[in-house]
Order: C-alpha cells, then sequence, then structure tokens
C-alpha cells in the first residue's frame, strides 16, 4: 500500500513540475499604461461579445438573451428572435461572431445548447439569423449544424467560433461529459472541432469526408471542452485554449484532421485526484503547445492587432476565470514562445473582443464589461 502511495504522488508530482517546467508563468501585473475599466454592469456571464460596424456592441447573456451596449450604455430590451435555448449548467447561448462581409449580409453566427430532436436534453449547435439592430431582431433564422444525440448532462458544451480568410466557419463542442465515448470516435459529435462553409454546407476537403461513417463536419478530434478558439490574422493558424480536468489545461494549435488525445493523453487528473491515465504523449496524437498544472480555467482567447496597445500588439490574450487574470501569450508561428500574468485581479473573465473600435472589451462573470484603456 505504501509503495503505490509513492508512486501515486510522484506521478502527481511529475505532472505539475513537467507543466511548469516546459513554460514558465512570468508574472507581469496590470500594464501600467492601461487601465481596466468598467463600461456596463448588470450583465451576469457574458459569454461572448461583437462590435457591430455602426458601434454598438452584442453580447450573449449564457441565460438566453442577446443584449446590446448602445454609447456606453446597456440598454433594457434585448434582441428578439432567438430560437429555443436550453439553460443548462454549461449550456446556454454561448458564443457569437460576425459574417467576415456583415456590413453587406447581417448574418450574425451563434452557437447554443439546443434542445431540438427526440431526445431529452440539448447538445450544441450552430445557427446563423440576420439581424437588425435597428428593431433589435434577428431574422431568417437558419440552423447550420445540430450535435447529436441529446444528453441532459449539463457540461462541456464548449464553444467557441472563428472564420478564417477563405470565409470557412469553425466551432468547437465539447465532449459533453462523456470523456470515454465521445472525444475519440469520430462516427460521434463531442470532443471536436469543425469546419463548415458559411452557408453549413460540408466543404469537400474536410479531412474525414471520404471515411465511412464519419462525421463529416469534424476538422479535428480528441479535444476535452475548448472554451478559447482565434485565429492568427497572419499565420492564419487556428489556435485553441482548452480545459483539462484537474491539471492539463491547454493551448492547442489546430490541424487538419488531427488528434489531440483526450483522454488517452493528459497532464490532467480525475477531480477526485485518482488518475485515469499515465500517458501525457502518444504517437499519432498532437502534443499541446503549452499546458497548465494547475487549471488556470480557459475562457476566451483572442489576438491583439490594436494600435492602441503597442505592448500587446501582435500577441495573444487569453482568460482565466479560475485566477482572475489575463495571460498574454507570444506565438511565433507554431511555437509559444512565452506567457505572461498580465491585467491580475480584472476579475472572473469569461470572454474577450477586440472591436472594430480597437479596445479590447472583457467580459467578467458577475460584473459586466471592462474595457482595457490606455493611459
Amino acid at each position: 500500500m505504501k509503495l503505490y502511495v509513492t508512486l501515486f504522488l510522484a506521478l502527481l508530482l511529475s505532472k505539475v513540475s513537467n507543466a511548469y517546467d516546459s513554460q514558465p508563468m512570468l508574472t507581469n501585473g496590470l500594464d501600467k499604461n492601461i487601465s481596466a475599466n468598467v463600461v456596463v454592469k448588470g450583465v451576469s456571464i457574458p459569454w461572448a461579445m461583437v462590435q457591430l460596424p455602426s458601434k454598438e456592441i452584442v453580447i450573449s447573456e449564457r441565460s438566453g438573451e442577446l443584449r446590446v451596449i448602445k454609447n456606453n450604455r446597456l440598454l433594457t430590451q434585448s434582441i428578439t428572435g432567438l430560437p429555443e435555448i436550453h439553460s443548462n449548467g454549461q449550456g446556454g447561448l454561448l458564443d457569437l461572431a460576425l459574417h467576415p462581409q456583415f456590413s453587406k449580409n447581417q448574418w450574425l453566427y451563434f452557437t447554443f445548447a439546443s434542445p431540438q430532436g427526440e431526445d431529452s436534453g440539448s447538445n450544441t449547435a450552430l445557427m446563423r439569423a440576420k439581424l437588425n439592430i435597428t428593431t433589435m431582431s434577428l431574422t431568417n433564422q437558419q440552423l447550420l449544424y445540430k450535435a447529436t444525440p441529446n444528453t441532459q448532462k449539463g457540461q462541456h458544451y464548449g464553444s467557441r467560433i472563428v472564420f478564417d480568410d477563405k470565409g470557412y466557419v469553425y466551432f468547437s463542442i465539447g465532449d459533453r461529459g462523456q470523456r470515454d465515448l465521445l472525444p475519440q470516435d469520430i462516427s460521434k459529435d463531442g470532443g471536436k472541432i469543425y469546419r463548415l462553409h458559411d452557408d453549413g454546407s460540408i466543404p469537400i476537403d474536410n479531412p474525414f469526408v471520404t471515411t465511412e461513417g464519419a462525421k463529416t463536419a469534424i476538422y479535428s478530434y480528441g479535444h476535452r471542452n475548448p472554451q478559447g478558439l482565434s485565429i492568427d490574422p497572419v499565420t492564419q493558424n487556428i489556435w485553441s485554449h482548452e480545459h483539462g480536468p484537474r491539471g492539463g489545461d491547454e493551448v492547442n494549435i489546430i490541424k487538419k484532421g488531427a488528434n489531440y488525445g483526450w483522454p488517452l493523453v493528459s497532464y490532467g487528473i480525475n477531480y477526485s485526484g485518482t488518475t485515469f491515465t499515465d500517458k501525457t504523449e502518444m504517437q499519432g496524437m498532437q502534443s499541446p503547445a503549452l499546458h497548465w498544472t494547475p487549471s488556470i480555467a480557459p475562457s476566451g482567447m483572442i489576438y491583439v492587432s490594436s494600435d492602441k496597445y503597442p505592448s500587446l500588439k501582435g500577441k495573444f490574450l487569453a482568460g482565466s476565470m479560475k485566477f482572475n487574470h489575463l495571460v498574454l501569450l507570444t506565438i511565433q508561428e507554431k511555437q509559444v514562445i512565452s506567457q505572461e500574468r498580465v491585467f491580475e485581479n480584472i476579475g472572473r473573465t469569461r470572454s474577450l473582443l477586440q472591436g472594430n473600435d480597437g479596445y479590447i472589451y472583457v467580459g467578467i462573470d458577475g460584473e459586466g464589461i471592462k474595457r482595457l484603456e490606455p493611459k
């Protein structure tokens, strides 16, 4: 028994040591030249934000509302026309994204926990609809993808959305609390990142289009719960920010057809303290570009291109819900060069937005929306 305990502790210490030794977290603190100022209060769980060409900011409340900030004021009226949304644990109204040609076509894309289907519960869906900000309404709803089957489990819906410069739309769905069933099976939804044309059709060069029985929308698999997704506009590399269990949060560069290993490989352990794998790497599976133990609880992730922030420009910002700070990632090509803890005590960060006004907005659970303002 003593030998078992000794080996168990050694394994845990090895995982923690490897995580920190591989990429130490530097402490920067709140940038002396930038302050985080409250724009509006009254938002509970601001899962995502987009800024319209007309400057309004649209916010998804996880409970199932689309709220609007106009002239630095949170409007009392919500946008109407949403589909039925299952507010269930981590599920509800999730990510938002504007079509790259939004000013011409008014397409708003969003993910949500959809109860549609024969089974009880819900699963993650991607929809688009025309947004009319003048009438505060959505019309012409088009369901582009709906994961199946539904489940009453309340965890790991994902979900983030990005467009690349070719007009493909990518979105993530977590493993829905079915770790040993879904992520490694490409015939099933869950634990995947998907790629579609903007109208929901399947690209003919998706990696599993010709694989019998596969979900042909899948772009990569073996994910646990990606709740950050961002694209480098220079290289067009897609990066994810993913929840591990107890330890093993990851930053991954997303590759076509790649397997990211969950749950066969991980730097994390069960929440109970027991192990579910003794492997942190395996042939044929992608290792993370960066991992954290203990977990930081990943949230939104953005690439900073704004000239308003010389110290942040050309880098990625990612949120930590657990430790109430942001992480500044310096990435070159396919490698994370460094990470810094910035804007400490900013709050439980849920979402990040670099608006078309050049400012960075931070959605904070239970507090509202903050804006990073150069002094």
